[in-house]
């Protein structure tokens, strides 16, 4: 005779099911969950663990299990309120089951391919929250949990305790009780109408988290042999689940929410903000006068991130970015990672910046892969009306440029992002400080982040991960204006018109945006990797040491993922190209050529640029052309006309059979494109600088090293070369792999240009390495050129900057120079700051003075001689 069950699958009618359907199917579901529980299923028995006990909590459970053919509840815990699980559940409303409930859930155990629903609180009454008692539900279903215990000593197969947390609302928690609070219960334990009303506001973004499972036999052998008490082992066991529940919950949700008042005040009365305050002012008058200081610039500094607008802004700059770019590439094993680690602790974000875009892009993708939203670190120079407010409600805190001098700046700075930083929030740090005009890395700045650091090792309850990020562009948007800036002109201050005046990139596009993110590292790391053995322990020099090692660190792992897009690509063949047309089928052959050299030095790719092979795509190259043609920075001709190529409707027309010339008052634009991935070839371009002039003859290796050590001190503020050793490990590396990729040959008198390779031979792939850095170099013999003004009376640094464009201006006109993107106010200034260190200038009394060794038009003219000859070639591309 068959054994009655106490427990079945709730089975809703077809009404239901479509309602079900029209609801449930829109749940973010990872396929990788679906495949873990399939698998652990096989294995054991499932029991699926949920943290606050509501009804429609159960139900999507019930249906996502249904939808993907995992195991099916037969027992859930939901009280006498509601049970779908009994067999006549409308009686439940008024009958108490007569089935005991650990009965029920043994029942369901016990058949093949059933599982088991457990929530592990209650909502709060009225009077808990009331009460301020509100912190944590009520705990629900102790006597199951010491029914599982049981079960599982009995029972050699495992059950398996499958966290489960379903995100209705992104909203984080709040601290302090209000009065929707008090009738619905608090967002973090919210009741069963609350928990409908989020779920029917946002049930299109909802999401499925699942912690990582505990197998219960192994729990039970770890801490249940005889000496943990069952009080202590029950404890234990609901501590372990709710922790891993909160975890994945609050990876959504982010930290609690406070009002901007309350943050304030903490920090105000903060016990190191009250020891500095102490010390800046002496009596109670001062103190108080300076505590109304210091509140204003907190109120002045303050963000006050609102869900609203996140949405608001999620929606509009969908359209904008749809409208601008062709799309947006996110590094989807980057943001797993990032996901799994938001369990852990929090983020300092360090992206790479180039446009102002890069405020919105970060967040935007941390919108869309529902992670917390960072607090970005802005300068007030964005906090004008009206789009301050919009900013600061995004989560933007603004803060002065420099404040050296005022201690009290500088103190609540600090206690405000210790404050942030304490409370779990993700910080997004610019480390470059500004943005490059020139699509290359600058270099990192450690004020700020010597502040964070201090403020990371002050907190050890949660770890921060510093996470570098590469945000790269095709085409930037203020191309236009830093072309402008580099040509002399001056920095114009954000403000609402100039902002308003930016629309007209509407109607541009700039390619695509690529964000892809590197290795992130803990403070413990990078002190371990250094030689110490505590981050608590540090001294103010071992502080410092940590602090530019990280900020290394950071600039190095965003080089090293940045991708090659095709925007990217395209303009650095175009610029490479020595003559004055390149048709188009060969700047696709180049491309080819280069995009196979990036593949050997382990650049990432867009996706845009490659097929799913591995092939470069000929479209992503002509679309590229498109996008540079559009933008007025190359001219598409035809072979058999003089004039323009263009298409019915006036627009350029470019691909197969076009011819292109660049617009030489644009080239520089073009080169902020280029330079994005450029350092991926510079070692090979210092090589190849050194080795051209003397190509026809052997070049002695050690003759060669010595010229690229030169030249690597030279452009030390223009790439990231390794330093002292390493820097010597890496010229060692790179002869080596152009000796393997044959474009360099080693023969009895020394290093000679090889066979080469993909079409190429050795000599050409020499031309095209030194190439790349020709306009770098001639802007430093510009620079040595406009020198000779110090021979009459010394300048200013601005002064010698202008002259120094001048000079560029007249010699590119004359023939002298050949790149018209050399006369470039960033590369001068870099020039000004080598030569500094090289002692050919010196600072006296706030102007710029010749060095003894270089006081002279000769000596002038022996500097700028040794840069000719590294700009000397044979042959052509």
């Amino acid at each position: 005779m068959s054994q009655t069950r106490l427990t079945r699958p709730h089975e809703p009618n077809r009404a239901f099911k479509a309602l079900y359907a029209r609801f449930f199917d829109r749940i973010s579901v990872e396929e990788r969950w679906v495949s873990s529980v399939r698998e652990r299923a096989s294995d054991g028995t499932v029991v699926y663990v949920l943290r606050n006990l509501n009804v429609v909590d159960f139900l999507a459970l019930d249906h996502v299990t249904q939808r993907y053919g995992l195991p099916r509840i037969q027992f859930a815990n939901l009280g006498l309120d509601f049970n779908p699980l009994r067999s006549n559940w409308l009686s439940g409303l008024l009958t108490k089951p007569k089935t005991a409930a650990t009965d029920q859930l043994g029942d369901a155990l016990a058949t093949p391919g059933s599982a088991a629903a457990l929530f592990l609180r209650r909502p709060p009454s009225v009077l808990d929250v009331a009460a301020g008692r509100a912190s944590r539900g009520p705990r629900e279903g102790d006597e199951l949990i010491d029914a599982l215990i049981e079960i599982q000593r009995r029972d050699d197969r495992p059950i398996l305790l499958v966290p489960v947390v379903f995100v209705w609302t992104r909203r984080p928690d709040t601290r302090g009780t209000r009065a929707l609070d008090v009738l619905l219960g608090p967002r973090e334990w919210p009741s069963s109408p609350r928990v409908i009303g989020q779920f029917l506001l946002n049930y299109q973004n909802a999401q499925l988290r699942a912690g990582q499972p505990v197998n219960l036999k192994e729990f039970l052998s770890e801490w249940g042999n005889g000496q943990t008490s069952r009080t202590a082992l029950h404890n234990k066991l609901a501590y372990t689940m709710l922790r891993r529940l909160e975890r994945e919950r609050r990876a959504i949700t982010g930290p609690i929410d406070k009002a901007p008042d309350r943050v304030r005040q903490e920090i105000l009365r903060s016990r190191r903000f009250q020891t500095a305050l102490a010390k800046l002012a002496g009596s109670p008058e001062e103190q108080a006068k300076a505590l109304e200081q210091a509140d204003e610039m907190l109120r002045t500094m303050q963000a006050t991130p609102d869900g609203r607008t996140h949405k608001a802004l999620d929606v509009v700059l969908s359209k904008v970015f749809e409208r601008i770019y062709h799309g947006l590439d996110v590094d989807p094993a980057g943001i797993e990672e990032l996901k799994e680690l938001a369990k852990e602790g929090t983020f300092v974000l360090l992206p790479s910046h180039k446009s102002h875009i890069d405020y919105l892009v970060v967040s935007y993708v941390f919108f869309k892969a529902n992670l917390p939203l960072p607090l970005i670190v802005a300068g007030d120079n964005l906090s004008f009306f009206p789009m301050g407010g919009i900013f600061r409600r995004s989560g933007a805190f603004f803060i002065r440029r420099s404040f050296k001098g005022d201690r009290l700046y500088a103190a609540v700075v600090d206690a405000y992002v210790r404050r942030q930083i304490k409370d779990g929030f993700a910080i997004e740090l610019f480390l470059e400080g500004m943005r490059s005009r020139t699509g290359k890395l600058l270099n990192p700045k450690f004020g700020l982040l010597n502040m964070i650091v201090s403020a990371v090792r002050g907190q050890d309850s949660r770890p921060v991960f510093f996470v570098p990020i590469s945000i790269g562009y095709e085409r930037i948007v203020e191309t236009e204006s830093y072309r402008l800036e580099n040509s002399g002109g001056d920095k114009v201050m954000e403000d609402a018109a100039g902002l308003l005046s930016a629309t007209t990139v509407l109607r541009h596009r700039y390619g695509r945006i690529n964000v892809q993110f590197g290795r992130s590292s803990t403070l413990g790391q990078v002190a371990s990797d250094l030689g110490f053995d505590s981050v608590s322990e540090l001294t103010p020099k071992q502080t410092r040491t940590v602090v530019v090692a990280l900020g290394n660190r950071v600039m190095d792992e965003i080089n090293r993922v940045t991708a090659v897009t095709p925007g990217a690509l395209t303009a650095l063949a175009l610029l490479n190209h020595h003559r004055r047309g390149l048709p188009h089928d060969k700047l696709v052959r180049h491309c080819e050529r280069l995009l196979t050299a990036l593949g050997k030095r382990g650049a990432r790719i867009a996706p845009a640029l490659c097929s799913a092979v591995g092939v470069l795509r000929r479209d992503a190259i002509r679309e590229a052309a498109q996008m540079f043609a559009d933008a007025g920075m190359i001219e598409v001709h035809s072979p058999t006309e003089l004039s323009p190529r263009r298409d019915r409707a006036g627009k350029p027309q470019v691909g197969a059979g076009a011819i292109y010339t660049l617009v030489e008052n644009k080239r520089v634009e073009l080169d902020t494109s280029k330079n994005i991935i450029i350092h991926f070839f510079a070692e090979r371009a210092l090589l190849a600088t050194a080795m051209l002039p003397s190509a026809e003859q052997a070049c002695a290796p050690e003759h060669l090293r010595t010229r690229m050590r030169e030249l690597a001190k030279l452009l030390k503020f223009e790439f990231r070369f390794a330093s002292n050793g390493a820097f010597e490990d890496s010229v060692e590396a790179t002869i080596q792999a152009m000796l393997d990729d044959r474009e360099l040959e080693l023969t009895d008198g020394g290093l000679v240009p090889g066979q080469g390779h993909d079409g190429w031979s050795g000599h050409k792939w020499l031309l095209s390495y030194a190439s790349m850095i020709r306009n770098f170099l001639e802007g430093y013999r510009i620079f040595v050129r406009a020198l000779t003004a110090l021979l009459d009376a010394p300048c200013s640094e601005k002064d010698l900057i202008k002259k120094a464009l001048e000079t560029g201006g007249k010699m590119y006109l004359a023939g002298e120079i050949e790149r018209r993107e050399a006369v470039c106010k960033p590369i001068l200034q870099n020039a000004l700051s080598s030569y500094m260190e090289q002692n050919v200038l010196r600072p006296n009394r706030g102007l710029v003075v010749l060095g003894p060794d270089a006081a002279s038009e000769e000596a002038l003219h022996r500097i700028e001689l040794n840069l000719a000859a590294y700009l000397e070639r044979e042959g052509a591309l």
